[in-house]
């Protein structure tokens, strides 16, 4: 007998529990559930080859959602520092682990 989810319900993907959609750890087996990333989430690797290669003019900002700084680094491209801060953040980007990347940039 299978019955209907609400909404704010999922099944565990360890046990097959209902559980709420926003736990973590189901409340049954105890185990850690993985988060949920939107359709339209934002790509480390993306994120990490557009800070490579166009860093300079803040290319990244902008796809990650931060036009403020998108645009400091175009008023500074001509100085270079936008282009060196950029590949160090590419970098970075490519050092983090999918699930803080999705915490700090595909938050809800």
């Amino acid at each position: 007998m299978t019955t209907a989810l609400a909404q704010y319900e999922r099944y565990c993907r360890d046990c097959g529990s209902v559980i709420n959609s926003q736990a973590e750890i189901c409340p049954k087996c105890g185990v850690r559930q993985r988060m949920q990333v939107l359709a339209s989430s934002r790509n480390r690797t993306s994120a990490a080859l557009f800070a490579l290669f166009l860093g300079g003019i803040g290319a990244h900002r902008f796809y990650l959602g931060q036009p403020g700084l998108g645009i400091l680094y175009l008023v500074f491209f001509w100085t270079f520092i936008p282009a060196f801060v950029g590949f160090i953040e590419g970098i970075v980007y490519l050092s983090m682990s999918d699930q803080s990347f999705n915490a700090r940039y595909n938050a809800v």
